[in-house]
């Protein structure tokens, strides 16, 4: 609004979701602060993603450079306990590491007003403003008030406590390898593709992203492999977060905790069940990742002059792809709701019944796509392991948003 004062924003996170509407935000006109709680600087450490065109339309909206985004790849295969390839398609994607691109966001963005080490306690809100209360006694005052902080959100925590985590029934060995301690037959055969493997019940995906640095020549890339199986939420997965000194973790747990035990049966198990390619891939890993899997999904994304997005607001299985791309969504939605709009909570109600309905489709999707691996299934997920399980579909399927626009 043309002579106004700038409107102040406050947003708690500063990982992709916080970023990307404070950029957008400040290209509407506001006054935007980015608060995250951890010191240092943020890693997304064994995390590679597939850079779906919409989110790379984004970025190009806010005059970020995309043309070395990631590796581009053209090939899809699969192959099976033996070896041997048993499905090829043609399907062009960018793939890129985490850090890739949230070194470019964080970049793009005021380092004045990006602060570390900041914890929000609670927020307390009235018909004109919202503050913020942070865990060294400031309050900060403002006209809106964005929760970007994540799985864990303590903004979401305080909107809607009853709010949780779902865990859905299977977890991810994760990890990134540096290209150059590939064989060299492997990575003839593996690198340049996205690579599924098929054991009964459970994938195994690999597909290479950019390197330390963002490096994206040749030799100096890393390879991302994802093995999903499924894991029992009251034995397995207890077993899974319970470190070697007993203590068992909630939601996650750290990589140098993860019991020796489970790290040495996740070798023991791919030497009999996936192909000898994936093997070696396995015997170069040094320091695996473990993610359970979880659906999050909120009744509600505004409230007052407070908005949750992101991953603080939907948790979408890894499948779909969608997760960075969702949030930009998100974001631009925010921003398009706030611009030209004085009266902060209708504009918030807006941007909750826009996005509500894109959020849902993702949530569901993913947990097709993601049925079979499921430890335990109802008669429904049984049906949908049936049609999403099958060679064809998960190639075809996984990491392919073309359901959103169908």
């Amino acid at each position: 609004m043309p002579g106004a004062r700038a409107r102040r924003a406050i947003i708690i996170g500063g990982s992709m979701s916080g970023l990307l509407s404070g950029l957008l935000l400040r290209r509407a006109g506001w006054a935007v602060d980015i608060h995250e709680r951890v010191e240092t600087e943020l890693s997304g450490r064994g995390a590679g993603i597939v850079a779906q065109q919409e989110l790379i339309a984004r970025l190009r909206g806010l005059g970020l450079a995309t043309d070395e985004l990631g590796v581009h790849i053209t090939t899809r295969k699969i192959l099976d306990a033996e070896g041997r390839l048993t499905h090829e398609i043609n399907c062009p994607q960018v793939l890129t590491a985490w850090e890739r691109v949230y070194r470019l966001l964080r970049d793009a963005f005021p380092p004045a007003h990006y602060h570390r080490g900041r914890g929000l306690t609670k927020f307390t809100q009235s018909p004109d403003a919202v503050r913020a209360h942070f865990s060294d006694g400031e309050i900060i005052e403002a006209d809106l008030l964005v929760g970007a902080d994540g799985i864990r959100s303590t903004v979401r925590q305080q909107c809607s406590p009853d709010v949780t985590p779902r865990y859905a029934g299977y977890s991810a060995w994760r990890a990134l390898i540096a290209e150059r301690v590939f064989p060299a037959d492997v990575h003839r055969e593996l690198f340049e593709y996205m690579t599924f493997g098929l054991p009964p019940g459970e994938q195994f995906l690999g597909y290479p992203v950019a390197g330390p640095d963002n490096d994206l020549r040749p030799g100096h890339r890393r390879y991302n492999v994802v093995w999903y199986r499924p894991a029992d939420e009251t034995t397995k997965l207890r077993w899974l977060l319970t470190d070697d000194h007993g203590v068992t973790h909630a939601i996650s747990i750290p990589p140098p905790l993860i019991p020796r035990q489970a790290i040495a049966e996740m070798r023991a198990d791919a030497e009999r069940l996936v192909a000898p390619q994936f093997r070696q891939i396995v015997r170069l890993i040094e320091e695996p990742i473990l993610q359970p899997i979880y659906d999050l999904e909120s009744p509600r994304m505004a409230f007052g002059r407070v908005a949750i997005l992101g991953d603080a607001a939907f948790v979408a299985r890894p499948h779909v792809a969608a997760g960075v791309s969702k949030a930009a969504d998100d974001a631009a939605a925010l921003a398009a709701s706030l611009e030209n709009e004085e009266n902060v909570e209708a504009a918030l109600k807006r941007y909750e019944a826009a996005r509500l309905p894109e959020n849902y489709r993702i949530i569901e999707r993913a947990r097709h796509l993601g049925a079979y691996l499921q430890a335990t299934r109802t008669q429904e997920e049984q049906a949908r392991a049936g049609r999403h399980s099958t060679d064809a579909a998960v190639i075809a399927e996984t990491a392919v948003l073309d359901f959103l626009y169908a």
